[in-house]
């Protein structure tokens, strides 16, 4: 009997949308080569992560085994997907495998941090494959909403696992690869261990609906305005954006685009060869000479970003450009949960000044990249695989996707963040717990979820923050009172009195009761100050802030 395993391990995208991190190993427990595909990012919000930039994947437990690592496989150039890759390369200098367009935006983002861009190796697709270890791993083109998106082909001495990506049935996509069952019966003749596989569409019930169908409604609808036309869709979705780009010059619109990440994708799509036959268009500086009626903008923030090109111009002006009553606004695009409130203050504002905003609740205007329920049956049915384990999904999808496997008579697996899966056998068993988390890139520096950093910014924002000073002299006496300066907090308490007088005050009365041996320590101090600030404050506000001491003593 085999010594060796073949393992599955979700670092980050398994329970959760995003943040994607996957890694397989084969060889003795504990001592495998593996191979990871996709370092991706998840986006902060404010309620859980304030002042974040990014949310990373804890990759402590791969950084302990950097020496394992063969490569990095990265499916497609979604942020979630790749956009770990730069912020993660110094801990685990591993070498980057992508195809063309994927290629490019990763080059992009190691130059952006000094990283050697030739770390990322541009690869051909199936059947040409990247030997890795153990691991013989090839990129197969599936459809999705962004160009050259793959399935990974991933061989191993106990058999061939394809790794879906993020993917659909799409047989006319416009831009990038269709979708080509053919090809995935071919790939599956010699049989399929395991099919790792996208689960974010399960609940829709309904096949999905190709990108092709979507230009007729679009042009219609540009065509039909009277006013300046602002779209906006996931930059990312080249298909779209040309889609859009199209319609505008149709109807006699010249075209902009606004927002960096807009221009980056258009140009790197242009670079990689995918994107084709694009409309000419023009500088915002050009724009401002241009009547309104005959300007169709392209903008960033589909999900109500607050920087991005959208959300700034529903606050009144972006690159010397402005909205006026009867302009249109078209939202291209499906808003992403917990980004719902963003959406709808930007639409909001955007009524207030007199646009018109058209969405997607009429189906017209948007198709979904990810597969749904049948197409997701599909796949299961294409490559007939001993076991499928769903990904890229929060829990409940991963879930009902396990379900849908285990009533076709597939052998469904619920494997979470953490959660190693031993696929040596034919039956698929869990092998052990591995911690995971998230870190943070919070502005130039990462933290972890346990350094406390976020967790202090939340009860700051909850509670707001008083700082308490005290001067103690050479025979651990008082000079003066304690001041106190405080953010985020009311002036005026119950008592209708200054609440920085009202603390000011209960301070000086414990100080002038607390003993000798607490006025020489500064522990016992801090503590019971700051027990006293803020029991002062819950009298006066209703709220016990956070609280930081300075003790200071004259030597």
């Amino acid at each position: 009997m085999s010594t060796e395993r073949l393992i599955y391990l979700p670092l980050g995208g398994a329970g959760e949308i995003g943040m994607n991190a996957y890694v397989y190993g084969y060889g003795k427990p504990g001592k495998e080569r593996l191979i990871v595909v996709d370092l991706g990012v998840a986006f902060p919000d404010m309620d859980t992560s304030p002042g974040v930039d990014l949310i990373i994947a804890d990759i402590d437990w791969l950084v302990k085994r950097k020496t394992q690592i063969e490569a990095i496989f990265v499916t497609h150039a979604h942020e979630d997907h790749v956009g770990g890759i730069a912020h993660t390369y110094d801990r685990l200098q591993a070498p980057i495998y992508a195809r063309k367009f994927t290629a490019n935006i990763a080059r992009r983002k190691m130059a952006e941090y000094n990283h050697p861009e030739d770390a990322v190796t541009i690869v051909g697709t199936f059947p040409h494959q990247v030997d890795a270890g153990p691991f013989k791993v090839g990129f197969q083109p599936i459809s999705h909403s962004i160009p050259e998106s793959s399935a990974l082909i991933i061989d191993t001495p106990a058999g061939r696992i394809v790794h879906s990506g993020d993917f659909k049935v799409d047989l006319t996509p416009g831009v990038g690869e269709p979708f080509d069952p053919a090809a995935f019966e071919a790939i599956a003749k010699d049989g399929i261990k395991a099919l790792v596989c996208d689960s974010t569409n399960v609940f829709s019930p309904e096949a999905g609906r190709s990108e092709a169908t979507l230009p007729d409604a679009i042009t219609e609808l540009v065509s039909g305005a009277k006013g300046m036309v602002v779209a906006t869709t996931f930059a990312s979705n080249v298909a779209r954006v040309k889609t859009l780009a199209v319609a505008g010059a149709k109807a006699g619109r010249s075209v902009v685009l606004l927002g960096r990440a807009m221009k980056r994708m258009v140009e790197a799509s242009v670079e990689a060869g995918v994107l084709t036959d694009f409309p000419p268009t023009i500088s915002p500086e050009q724009a401002r000479d241009v009547p309104r009626e005959n300007l169709l903008l392209l903008v960033t923030g589909s999900q109500g970003e607050r920087r991005a090109a959208s959300a700034q111009l529903a606050r009144g002006k972006y690159m010397g450009l402005t909205m006026q009553e009867g302009d249109m606004f078209l939202f291209s695009s499906k808003t992403i949960p917990g980004n719902e409130r963003g959406v709808i203050r930007i639409m909001n504002q955007f009524s207030e000044i007199g646009v018109d905003v058209v969405d997607d609740s009429s189906g017209k205007y948007h198709v979904s990249g990810h597969a749904n329920r049948p197409d997701i049956e599909t796949l299961h049915d294409l490559l007939k695989p001993q076991a499928v384990i769903p990904m890229h999904g929060e829990h409940r999808h991963l879930r009902e996707h396990v379900k849908i496997a285990n009533s076709k008579g597939y052998t469904g697996v619920m494997a979470v963040n953490g959660m190693m899966i031993d696929l040596s056998g034919n039956a698929p068993k869990v092998a052990e717990y591995v911690e995971t988390g998230r870190t943070y890139l919070d502005g130039s520096v990462q933290v972890g979820a346990l350094d406390g950093v976020v967790r202090d910014r939340i009860r700051m924002a909850l509670n707001g923050h008083m700082t308490i000073t005290v001067l103690m002299d050479e025979q651990d006496e008082p000079l003066g009172d304690p001041w106190v300066d405080t953010m985020g907090l009311p002036e005026m308490g119950v008592s209708k009195a200054a609440l920085i007088d009202v603390v000011e005050q209960d301070l000086s009365q414990w100080l002038g009761r607390a003993g000798a041996k607490t006025m020489r320590d500064d522990k016992a101090l801090d503590e019971g100050l700051r027990k006293v600030a803020r029991q002062s404050a819950q009298n006066e506000i209703g709220k016990k802030p956070e609280v930081t001491v300075v003790v200071s003593r004259l030597s």
